[in-house]
């Protein structure tokens, strides 16, 4: 992983968030976020573009959704090795 290359960043992060268990309706609810459609996306693209606008490569929050955006698909679907 070349973490100074967003993408590679974000989807590391994009997995975390959705195979960790962290963006789960319970874990979202005790959070307050009640939303009932879509939330554990919402809450990985969230969870995702925080730890992304962390990295010092970053040049704004624009950089940040961009990055997400370009790794959501592959990365979001990749259950592997747990398929």
């Amino acid at each position: 992983v070349n973490w100074s290359d967003l993408k590679h960043h974000a989807c590391t992060e994009i997995r975390a968030a959705n195979l960790s268990g962290d963006c789960s309706f319970i874990q979202e609810v005790t959070r307050g976020n009640l939303s009932i459609r879509a939330q554990q996306q919402k809450c990985v693209r969230r969870r995702a573009e925080l730890s992304v606008a962390m990295n010092p490569s970053s040049s704004g929050a624009q950089d940040v959704k961009d990055a997400v955006a370009a790794a959501w698909h592959h990365c979001y679907y990749d259950r592997a090795p747990f398929e």
